[in-house]
């Protein structure tokens, strides 16, 4: 249904879901403006009038948290790590978990990324962005500043839970492996994040598990 300025109106959905929805609309502009992004720009991409945004979220600040959080948040590329089949072949499996926390670290960065570039980062404690947190309500949002430290638990929660995905990956072959899964998974974890840190040629996901598995010298020797 429209009203008679042509803008559709909201859908019936809960607050949170509104949220969502709202930040799902955001992500792309807060990459491409960054802290620039204005709320005029996010309800039209939404699809909403203005003021729904700050019911939701009360301010842009809390907004622009709430997609920092969310690009932070890992839930859905763990579950997708953690669904890989396990009668495929090593290699397989893990250039699939590489792949995919790859795109979620490539994602994130790209949000960080923006947010640091137009000054978000420095000005906003909230802006650190914690993996472990949702999306808040307006309520929540207003005065509750993401600190430093919390945002650092947050990132040693995720990284824990990574490990234990990872580290499943690696159960089957537990009898053939030189170190037990867990040690595994922490290193192949270490591998993929250093693997994303820049340069000119990265390595492909292939490239970079079959070094893992196989090492650097030609023949394994």
């Amino acid at each position: 249904m429209t009203n008679p300025t042509g803008r559709r109106r909201a859908p019936a959905m809960s607050p949170e879901q509104r949220r969502e929805m709202i930040v799902r609309s955001a992500l792309p502009l807060v990459v491409e403006y960054g802290t620039s992004v204005t709320t005029a720009q996010v309800a039209r991409a939404a699809g909403i009038g203005e003021g729904t945004i700050f019911r939701a979220f009360g301010d842009k600040e809390t907004l622009l948290a709430a997609c920092m959080a969310e690009a932070a948040r890992p839930d859905d590329t763990l579950a997708h790590v953690a669904a890989i089949a396990l009668d495929v072949p090593l290699e397989e499996r893990l250039i699939e978990a590489a792949e995919t926390l790859r795109g979620y670290l490539a994602r994130m960065g790209a949000v960080a990324g923006a947010l640091a570039a137009s000054g978000g980062l420095r000005r906003d404690p909230r802006l650190l962005g914690a993996p472990s947190e949702a999306s808040g309500a307006s309520e929540e949002g207003r005065g509750a500043a993401e600190t430093p430290q919390r945002a650092l638990s947050g990132r040693e929660a995720s990284m824990a839970a990574t490990r234990d995905v990872l580290s499943g990956l690696f159960e089957p072959e537990r009898d053939g492996l030189r170190l037990p899964p867990e040690r595994l998974a922490e290193a192949f974890q270490f591998l993929i994040l250093a693997s994303g840190r820049g340069g000119s040629s990265p390595l492909t996901s292939e490239e970079l598990v079959d070094l893992f598995l196989h090492g650097a010298l030609k023949g394994g020797g």
